[in-house]
């Protein structure tokens, strides 16, 4: 178990990025004219680490996602990833939405299989990786289920391993629990911790839910309203593992209150 003094040590060291924002804007065109979504965004997350992104509803959280997985065109700016400008979807970087997108024909085997069988690639030479990561996330014996036969947080975990299948060194979540129970939700970043410290891959989690936020990250990126930027980097030093407890001590409190009333009373999040 990695001790207090052990996790902040480990937060000294410095890490190479994994990621890198520099500049970043990105403008739509609407029937009322330009929309600045997103202006001079500037980050680095760093190998290994796990930060979260919070901010008001339509302030361009999800569009830093969707730019950083190569699958929106950015208007400004550059966005390098381990070292290498990103020109598009990169097979080092996985990708986790708020709904699972399961494919309800598929068993789950198949489903986490998805990006093996668009690539073309052996699908003998993943089958030991599929089921460990089947076992990594505690659906040993689902391999043959469908995707209806799940709860929510089970399909969810589903979309995870899909997201791990090509071994990506990056993995981005949009909401991925958003529309779970307070419960599953609740169980599921306990897994997401778990998953997160036996693979330390890198995270970068979009959430509306700023306790969710301090619990898993090692950094929090509270973004202003839009057009959105970042307001401040906030480092959350508080020893891992994180259990559930934690949430009601006064350390943990003074980060949420810290963050909230960046925020507002009135700020809307979404």
């Amino acid at each position: 178990m990695q001790t207090s003094c052990q996790a902040n040590e480990e937060n000294r060291t410095p890490r190479p990025s994994a990621i890198s924002i520099s500049g970043l804007s990105k403008s739509y065109r609407s029937r009322a004219g330009k929309v600045d979504a997103l202006r001079n965004v500037s980050f680095d997350v760093r190998d290994g680490e796990f930060v979260s992104v919070v901010g008001p509803s339509g302030c361009g959280k999800s569009t830093v996602l969707k730019l950083m997985a190569g699958i929106l065109p950015k208007s400004r700016g550059t966005i390098s990833v381990e070292g290498e400008e990103l020109r598009g979807p990169s097979s080092r970087i996985g990708v986790v939405f708020q709904s699972p997108v399961l494919l309800p024909w598929r068993t789950i085997y198949d489903n986490i299989m998805l990006p093996i069988d668009v690539r073309k690639a052996s699908r003998n030479e993943h089958r030991e990786r599929a089921l460990a990561l089947i076992k990594l996330v505690g659906l040993d014996g689902f391999e043959r289920r469908y995707p209806f036969e799940l709860s929510g947080g089970m399909q969810q975990r589903v979309s995870i391993c899909r997201a791990l299948i090509n071994d990506p060194a990056i993995l981005l979540m949009d909401e991925p629990f958003g529309a779970l129970d307070a419960m599953t939700r609740e169980h599921m970043n306990l897994e997401l911790q778990r998953i997160w410290t036996e693979r330390r891959k890198t995270v970068f989690l979009i959430t509306h839910s700023i306790p969710e936020a301090v619990f898993l990250s090692d950094r929090v990126i509270a973004m202003t309203s839009r057009p959105g930027t970042v307001d401040e980097i906030i480092d959350i030093e508080l020893p891992r593992p994180r259990e559930l407890d934690m949430t009601s001590d006064v350390a943990f409190g003074d980060y949420t209150k810290r963050i909230r009333a960046k925020f507002g009373s009135k700020a809307v999040f979404g």
